[in-house]
């Protein structure tokens, strides 16, 4: 399964809800907002750097580029462009966006 989250941990709780459900091997993609949860700087707080230790992590990387964190994205986080967003969408069989 892919879980998608676009919105900030910061201003919602669809991240720590997708992490506490998702299963050890599924993947999971931040984009817009969702992105600065992966940043060095929050990934311990924000559970991604748990997260990355049982889950196949990524970010949009125009979104991380928009939003300065590009650059410092915590261990374990892979990028991918909108195309790389388009394989991981028709890699899994099932995904769930976290609103």
């Amino acid at each position: 399964m892919l879980h998608i989250v676009n919105k900030s941990h910061t201003d919602r709780t669809a991240l720590a809800s997708c992490l506490r459900l998702a299963r050890d091997g599924q993947a999971l993609l931040l984009t817009e907002d969702g992105v600065l949860a992966a940043s060095a700087a929050t990934a311990e707080a924000s559970g991604i750097a748990a997260a990355a230790k049982r889950l196949k992590v990524y970010v949009l990387a125009p979104d991380a580029q928009a939003r300065g964190v590009a650059e410092r994205l915590a261990a374990g986080v892979t990028t991918v462009d909108y195309a790389g967003f388009v394989d991981l969408v028709a890699e899994h069989s099932t995904n769930q966006s976290w609103l």
